[in-house]
């Protein structure tokens, strides 16, 4: 498995992979509702705008020369504390068909290294509440829970 930087002729890739994983994370609360009915209606501005961030990377997840996933990632400060730097797992997807064989595992196992490398002292992730695989699968790379965050839909 490795990790592949995303370019801009990855950006129809990255989409189609965010869409999978957010239609999926609808479930979880309403506030996850998409505005988009078909993936056809989504813009590659956001993977596109990542390509100029000096801060966020997007990498696509391969597999024997195969593309299974992506992940993003967004670096991070809190100058104020002492593990002050970080990298943000931001979004993290493999295919439902290459799930439960150790593919997630090493992609923690490698954003690890890309952090180090970066300088960074730890690694952040979120996940749905009521994602109890997420949840499971983040505990058993060694991620601990930090804080909880709260959101209240304003109407």
């Amino acid at each position: 498995m490795e990790l592949i930087e995303a370019e801009e002729d990855d950006l129809d890739t990255l989409v189609d992979y965010w869409y999978s994983l957010a239609r999926a994370m609808e479930s979880y609360d309403e506030l996850n509702k998409l505005v988009y009915t078909d993936i056809d209606e989504v813009s590659d501005d956001g993977f596109r705008a990542h390509l100029d961030d000096d801060e966020i990377t997007d990498y696509l997840v391969i597999h024997e020369g195969e593309t299974i996933g992506f992940v993003t990632l967004r670096e991070g400060h809190h100058s104020s504390r002492q593990y002050s730097r970080y990298l943000r797992i931001v979004n993290l997807a493999i295919d439902e068909s290459h799930r439960n064989r150790g593919h997630g595992t090493n992609v923690i196992e490698r954003v690890e290294e890309i952090a180090r490398e970066m300088g960074c002292d730890h690694l952040k992730v979120s996940c749905e509440w009521h994602n109890e695989g997420a949840r499971r699968f983040y505990r058993d790379t060694e991620f601990r829970p930090k804080q909880v965050d709260y959101a209240q839909p304003l109407e």
